[in-house]
């Protein structure tokens, strides 16, 4: 089941980074893949609302 969602997860939302991790790393690089994205956009909120005042 692990192998299964880790192969879609990587062919499909994420791209393989190309190195061999253990099942943390694997899930550790997955959370900041979703989450950069998140903080990014978040980021430009936040510079946005301070240049529109």
């Amino acid at each position: 089941m692990e192998k299964a969602l880790n192969v879609t997860l990587n062919s499909v939302v994420f791209r393989s980074s190309g190195q061999d991790l253990t099942t943390a790393g694997t899930y550790i690089e997955m959370a900041s893949r979703v989450s950069e994205p998140v903080l990014l956009g978040l980021a430009v909120l936040a510079v946005r609302n301070r240049v529109k005042r």
